[in-house]
């Protein structure tokens, strides 16, 4: 989960920090009242470049990890093993020509 944010608030920081002021400042309504930046948040990490690379190239190693999770909800810490991949998984990526791209379209 830490890996999963330290990347997205590198690409998508704008669209964080709009949708958590609108958070702090709507303390009992913010589910209603940000739900169009929270799909701003949803929107930029689906679409940025960097993101759909590593998506796409440690698929298979996020996928165990995430099943991992689904089935040990209550001691997440026994799937350390398998974050550990995915993050390996990760460092390995190659990013050139794609880590300073815009969001495409989705």
């Amino acid at each position: 989960m830490e890996a999963a944010m330290a990347i997205t608030t590198k690409f998508c920081q704008k669209e964080l920090e709009e949708y958590g002021g609108c958070v702090v400042s709507n303390p009992t309504s913010w589910q209603e009242k940000c739900q169009e930046l929270k799909l701003r948040v949803a929107h930029c990490t689906s679409s940025h470049p960097v993101i759909r690379k590593i998506r796409s190239d440690c698929a298979s190693e996020f996928s165990v990890f995430e099943r991992c999770l689904q089935e040990n909800q209550s001691s997440a810490e026994v799937c350390q093993s398998h974050l550990s991949r995915f993050l390996t998984c990760v460092e390995t990526v190659d990013l050139s020509g794609v880590a300073h791209a815009a969001p495409q379209p989705s």
